[in-house]
């Protein structure tokens, strides 16, 4: 870090996959970590992993789509930690389903978790980037982004999350703080086990015939997707706001 100050740094859906890997990275960055997650107990390898390595780390159980309590882990992190200035909405859910067989609730869910979850926390962090005149926000959209069958709810909030990334660069920019995207392609996760199990097929061979359609010829790992989402939020990246990054193994169309 170019600064003697130790940025604070909030990771939501930091239990496991995603999350977890960019928690830990930020913590090597020299960040201390909020590590946000449904349940705070789930939190708890994350938060080891990054005290274990001599970082510090918060354990913050909050539902990023309930208002009340987005503010409350916000106002607790702050005074614990200290004021955040660098803010990943990582919390997802999926509830795939095609569209005539999907569910209100379905929707709902999906929308409420990463639209409204990330408006909630990216309002309630931004002051303490205004005031410290520096802030770094990064949401995590996807290639489903692009159109997935069976995700038309995912789908369009992850699309809705680019447009919601370009937004927050063109409003927040004269107070030093940027925002980007980074969109994952296939991720070895949790979620993408479970896609696998949607479609009726044994993870390891769903891992194995996306391969064959990277160009790279492999699928990706959390710290694939840690390592842009540390880039975006260092100190030298200033300069690039309103990005949307696919980390996909190649190019998508």
């Amino acid at each position: 870090m170019s600064t003697t100050e130790q940025r604070v740094a909030v990771v939501t859906g930091a239990a496991r996959g995603i999350g977890a890997a960019t928690a830990v990275r930020l913590a090597a960055e020299g960040r201390a970590v909020a590590v946000i997650d449904l349940d705070e107990a789930a939190c708890k390898d994350t938060v080891e992993k990054i005290t274990a390595a001599g970082g510090r780390a918060l354990a913050v159980g909050c539902d990023v789509s309930d208002e009340a309590q987005v503010e409350a882990a916000i106002a607790r992190i702050a005074e614990e930690l200290g004021a955040p200035t660098i803010l990943v909405n990582n919390a997802g859910v999926l509830r795939d389903n095609l569209l005539f067989k999907m569910s209100a609730g379905d929707w709902d869910t999906v929308m409420n978790v990463h639209l409204r979850g990330a408006f909630l926390m990216t309002r309630a962090v931004q002051k303490h980037m205004v005031d410290a005149k520096f802030g770094r926000v990064v949401n995590l959209s996807s290639s489903s982004a692009l159109g997935n069958r069976g995700q038309v709810n995912y789908s369009a909030a992850k699309a809705g999350l680019q447009g919601f990334t370009k937004t927050l660069a063109i409003e927040l920019g004269k107070f030093g703080i940027t925002a980007n995207a980074v969109a994952p392609g296939f991720i070895v996760t949790d979620m993408t086990a479970a896609t696998a199990a949607r479609v009726g097929m044994g993870f390891e061979e769903f891992q194995a015939a996306a391969a064959t359609q990277i160009p790279v010829q492999r699928v990706g790992r959390p710290d694939d997707i840690a390592n842009a989402i540390a880039f975006f939020t260092g100190d030298d990246a200033g300069f690039v706001s309103g990005q949307v990054m696919y980390v996909a193994g190649g190019p998508l169309n």
